[in-house]
């Protein structure tokens, strides 16, 4: 008879067809259930954050609700860096670990719920008659409330005999928030009005827009106020029409753009939190600017809105647009009077820099010219970030996911390559990291080498140091010592795992991915570039940041 461990797999298989993880005591019947007794894939990682990494990546990109497994112990503190993140985030994803038994804790077993909750993740643990319900409850909580949730299983109940696996109903999902309320029809009503009277009007979506489903609706408000557009970092794309848009806000935008931006009379910003990086800590917008935020979170999330409406970014959008139309409202005309392509402009560098080493600027701008325009880019966290999310543009949210960035880590972005390679499995998937999160992560440069072989890409910002703190602290005063990396050949790493390597020391070099790219996936190896480049460039972002501190 089916067994608990059964039970959990072939339920969870019900509702997920992506399970990532590390075997151990813990997890090993749940794993053989899932092998023998489902249709679902599981991926094999190398560390157990990895596991985790891997379904945040593919939710991000679009490949729906994943799984993570990791046994108990050593095996389920392992992921909390990654769990973490993925709070942070409000990526949805069930974490399926072993637990103690339920006869008490052994030497090596911590109090996994209260660890999970430190970190805002909630346990639900079953037991032998509630296996298959409380894993269908655990999925409902994930979708519900955009969290990962952690499904326990307690060693002495894996394999009990839990009798034929029962029918369950199909996890709820929430609807779209709607504004119902008389104050909210009125405030929108409000707002339709002050968007129809205004001369220079801007619209900014973030990801929770592209969760919305809110494009089409964005697009068509954008079309009937006549509104530049721009995306946040997690929310580039959103706006249909890409010869109107701005590109990403903040420290990663052009500056002309941002220039263009304080020149807004009125601003309604789409699904995004406003953080203090997408506000250029408060200087985004100009003070006589009005700011209105359409978000489901309870309240305003900046100081600076002036106008809030609860709701979903897609329903508010098409509300606008109907409301936009019985007033008889025409566009603007903003958008088509500015240069927009002279706004865009970026700062390409000078091929090779001061100190003799490549420039980054450079670099960026060169690979930007040779991706496959069907690319996914997966970006790890440190200094680095500021060159693809400037240079590197994107189709949509989906492929473009900065994971580690929300809980400020570094060192998860290898094990970010196999999730969003199998979310988007005919696109390149292009991984960012430093070397500082590179090496943290070199378990799972194994993982990205086997699942993404064929169509992925690492470019390695080898600097020889944790940039970010030489930079916010080595300006300071503060010893730079503990700041510095002996320089690794990640080329060399990478050829260790099958993958090919190339040094790159000029822009000359990146030619082997300009034939990379024209060769058939199915006779190349994954490509790691290993970019040699000064660390005395400072990323803009990273200047806003430096200003701010001092």
């Amino acid at each position: 008879m089916p067994t608990v461990s059964a039970h959990v797999a072939i339920t969870l298989a019900r509702h997920i067809d992506h399970v990532f993880g590390v075997m151990g005591n813990g997890n090993a019947w749940f794993l053989d259930a899932l092998e023998r007794q489902t249709p679902s894939t599981y991926t094999a990682v190398r560390h157990e954050a990895g596991a985790v990494v891997a379904a945040d990546a593919f939710y991000r990109a679009g490949g729906g609700l994943a799984a993570a497994t990791a046994t108990y112990g050593a095996g389920f503190t392992n992921t909390l860096t990654a769990l973490a993140e993925a709070v942070q985030a409000h990526t949805p994803l069930v974490l399926v670990v072993g637990d103690e038994p339920t006869s008490g804790p052994r030497p090596w077993d911590v109090d996994q719920i209260a660890l999970a909750a430190a970190v805002g993740a909630r346990t639900y643990t079953v037991g032998r008659a509630d296996a298959a319900a409380t894993t269908i409850i655990a999925i409902e909580h994930a979708l519900t409330y955009r969290v990962p949730t952690v499904l326990a299983i307690p060693y002495d109940v894996t394999t009990l005999d839990a009798g034929p696996v029962p029918e369950t109903l199909e996890p709820r999902q929430p609807g779209p928030l709607t504004p119902v309320s008389p104050f909210a029809a009125e405030a929108l009503a409000d707002l339709a009005r002050t968007l129809a009277g205004a001369q220079r009007p801007f619209l900014l979506a973030g990801r929770g827009a592209w969760v919305a489903d809110a494009s089409d609706a964005l697009g068509a408000l954008a079309d009937a106020t006549g509104a530049l557009t721009a995306g946040t970092a997690l929310g580039r794309g959103v706006f249909p029409r890409a010869e109107f848009d701005l590109g990403v806000t903040g420290g990663f935008g052009a500056e002309g753009a941002m220039e263009l931006i304080r020149e807004a009379d009125v601003a309604v910003v789409f699904g995004a939190s406003l953080n203090q990086f997408t506000m250029r800590f408060g200087d985004l917008f100009a003070p006589g600017t009005r700011i209105v935020q359409v978000d489901v979170a309870p309240t305003a999330t900046h100081p600076n809105v002036g106008g809030y409406l609860r709701a979903d970014a897609r329903v508010v959008a098409e509300q606008l647009v109907t409301e936009l139309t019985a007033l008889g409202a025409t566009p603007s005309g903003w958008r088509e009077s500015v240069d927009l392509d002279a706004a865009r402009e970026r700062d390409e560098g000078d091929g090779i820099a001061p100190d003799g080493r490549l420039d980054p600027r450079s670099a960026a701008a060169r690979i930007a010219e040779l991706l496959p325009e069907d690319r996914v880019v997966v970006s790890d966290g440190g200094h680095f970030i500021g060159w693809a999310n400037m240079y590197w543009p994107v189709a949509s949210p989906d492929r473009m996911m900065m994971i580690g960035t929300a809980f400020q880590s570094i060192g998860l972005g290898f094990p970010s390559v196999p999730g969003a390679a199998l979310a988007k499995p005919d696109a390149t998937v292009v991984l960012t990291t430093g070397d500082g999160g590179g090496l943290m992560a070199l378990s799972d440069l194994e993982s990205a080498v086997r699942v993404a072989a064929g169509r992925g890409i690492a470019v390695v910002w080898n600097d020889g140091a944790y940039g970010a703190e030489v930079n916010l602290y080595g300006l300071k005063g503060v010893a730079t010592g503990p700041m510095m990396i002996p320089e690794v050949d990640f080329a060399g790493l990478a050829e260790a795992v099958g993958a090919e390597g190339v040094v790159v020391r000029t822009l000359a070099d990146l030619d082997r991915l300009a034939s990379w790219t024209m060769e058939d996936a199915a006779s190349r190896c994954f490509l790691l570039l290993d970019l040699r480049i000064s660390g005395g460039v400072i990323a803009p972002y990273q200047e806003e940041i430096i200003r701010v501190n001092s």
